[in-house]
């Protein structure tokens, strides 16, 4: 037991805090369930950028979700005052007892203060200042060169303070929803798509340096619909993601259901759930397969598969062995929006991959 470990069986309300990016907030979606079965009788909140809540939203853990709008930097001096003092009375009335802080952001210190929590923790920051070590109780860090999945370490802030997360506690949550759910099955009935009978591809990034080529998702795409598999492809609203799909779509030789543009994040999550298998780059939506238990092909470049790979589901990671660079965290090359371990990563490993998982 640790020395300073909090005690959890006095814990009442706790806050839990993430912003990042949609995907970065899934992966978090563990350490409220870990929280909950630890401390059951605590209402446990979270504070995440608002168009990342339909990431949690449904998640039976968590009592409340409150919203930073990244769109209020935009706002006059005032008005953003404003919306930022709205948000911090209502933590503030909440009265919480702990402080979870997932990140760096400097936000989490100001909170981790201005709520009065008895407990935060927070990871360690290189060269942390005075303020930010005046903020908060306890600190979590790992080795510099730890090859750590993310989801473990956004529960090293749980371990911190003396809670062991179990096996359960482990899978990430996301509910599509009912009106998801229902959307989807409108959209796939004119196709004729039975459950379990099609292949998902998103194969898109909003980071264009993750992405395959065009060419080599139309080919994967004719070389799966050659083996008696429907194809879905999907991407978000984002124009560089249509664009890649526009390139797509004309360079296969059977015909897909393209419903690029039209899903929200929970619909994405609704479609997911009924193919077989699922396909795509390091990516948001590659963390919804996952999370909703569907096998997942997952493509890397740039990035480190063992921080950001699928978790707890089937998958295959497909990666090149010919880049001793990879992974290098480079927005391409050079910085040039452009991964020579993505663009000769050949069509014929990647099908190798669906057909080891698809014969599973």
């Amino acid at each position: 037991m640790l020395p300073d470990a909090i005690p959890l069986a006095e814990l009442r309300r706790a806050l839990v805090i993430k912003l990042r990016h949609h995907g970065d907030v899934l992966l978090a979606s563990p350490v409220f369930t870990a929280l909950k079965r630890a401390a059951p009788q605590c209402e446990i909140d979270a504070l995440v950028y608002a168009d990342t809540a339909p990431m949690l939203e449904g998640h039976p853990a968590i009592a409340a979700i409150h919203g930073i709008d990244r769109n209020w930097k935009r706002l006059g001096p005032l008005a953003r005052a404003a919306a930022e003092w709205r948000v911090l009375s209502a933590l503030r009335s909440r009265r919480y007892d702990l402080v979870v802080h997932l990140t760096e952001h400097r936000r989490g210190a100001w909170i981790a203060r201005l709520t009065g929590a008895r407990w935060a923790v927070a990871p360690k920051r290189p060269g942390q200042d005075r303020f930010w070590r005046g903020s908060f109780s306890h600190f979590y860090g790992q080795p510099a060169n730890a090859r750590r999945h993310m989801v473990e370490r956004n529960l090293d802030a749980l371990r911190r303070i003396g809670l062991q997360p179990a096996a359960a506690d482990k899978p990430v949550h996301l509910v599509p929803g009912a009106g998801a759910e229902e959307r989807v099955t409108k959209l796939l009935a004119p196709h004729g798509l039975a459950e379990r009978r099609f292949v998902l591809l998103h194969m898109t990034s909003r980071w264009l340096f993750k992405c395959w080529p065009a060419v080599n998702v139309a080919a994967l795409a004719d070389a799966l619909q050659a083996r008696g598999l429907a194809v879905v492809v999907t991407a978000a609203p984002d124009a560089a993601e249509k664009a890649l799909i526009a390139a797509v779509l004309p360079a296969v030789r059977t015909p897909v259901v393209d419903l690029s543009g039209l899903l929200s994040l929970k619909e994405l999550a609704a479609l997911t759930a009924r193919a077989c298998l699922f396909v795509g780059v390091d990516s948001a939506p590659m963390h919804i397969a996952a999370a909703m238990g569907t096998p997942t092909v997952a493509i890397f470049g740039p990035s480190g598969e063992l921080e950001w790979g699928p978790w707890n589901v089937a998958h295959r990671v497909v990666a090149s062995d010919a880049h001793p660079c990879r992974p290098c965290g480079i927005d391409g090359c050079g910085g040039g929006k452009i991964s020579e371990c993505l663009t000769t990563l050949p069509v014929a490993r990647v099908l190798k991959a669906c057909e080891e998982l698809l014969a599973t």
